[in-house]
């Protein structure tokens, strides 16, 4: 198993979920962070954990750029596992072709809970999503509905519904052999989320994601994990 962060950039976050480039940024910046997705390299998949904003640069999406770097083409990503259905973690999914869309990974099966779809289909008035690219990927990429609290999708991966950053917000343990890869999205985006133990009022529930990085610390120490911070500018694999 290999896995690469796909770094789209490091940037800065207005009160309005506006995304500029950390070097470019005004005054009005509430957020600093990298957006990263990472890349699985399996026997017989590549994965991807989330798929970023959809930055582009020299009118190419910095994802595709990142993969062929490592001489993978777009079409080589065989599963997209989604975390949530922020646009800085979906995005990245498609691109835009003149006033219509594009799927970057048209051959990708994509995993979503059902249930966070549902539960964002009454956050209509939120920035924090970009509907109309929502849309488009739910009517025209390969959906796999995801509806139960926990379980395997291969002999390599995991999943489980935690909560937390969202309702239905869920987390991803890739394990071949004795290496285990941890990916707690936003429920463990950074680094210094272990350091300080707060219940961010930017969560859903962050109480219960703080509680839940109180777990994952304990068990990461006790069983070595490698876990891959999304949001993270400076460490994107923190070994434990």
């Amino acid at each position: 198993m290999k896995v690469i962060p796909l770094k789209d950039g490091d940037f800065a976050v207005t009160k309005n979920k506006e995304f500029t480039l950390l070097e470019n940024a005004g005054e009005d910046t509430q957020l600093t962070m990298a957006i990263q997705p990472f890349l699985i390299i399996l026997q017989e998949e590549y994965l991807l954990l989330d798929a970023g904003l959809g930055w582009m640069q020299d009118e190419k999406p910095v994802i595709i750029q990142n993969l062929e770097k490592e001489n993978i083409s777009p079409g080589d990503i065989t599963k997209i596992l989604l975390s949530h259905l922020h646009k800085d973690h979906i995005n990245g999914l498609v691109r835009s072709e003149g006033d219509s869309y594009e799927l970057n990974f048209p051959n990708a099966e994509v995993y979503l809970q059902k249930r966070e779809y549902e539960y964002v289909q009454s956050k209509k008035e939120s920035s924090s999503f970009d509907f109309e690219i929502l849309e488009f990927i739910i009517q025209n990429a390969r959906i796999v509905w995801m509806d139960e609290d926990r379980g395997q999708l291969s002999p390599e991966v995991y999943f489980e519904v935690t909560g937390g950053h969202t309702p239905f917000h869920q987390v991803f343990r890739i394990k071949e052999g004795k290496e285990i890869f941890f990916y707690g999205a936003d429920n463990l985006p950074q680094s210094v989320y272990l350091k300080y133990h707060v219940a961010y009022k930017t969560d859903y529930d962050g109480k219960k994601a703080m509680e839940q990085r109180i777990k994952w610390e304990v068990q990461a120490k006790e069983e070595g994990w490698k876990i891959l911070l999304y949001h993270d500018m400076k460490v994107p694999i923190l070994k434990m």
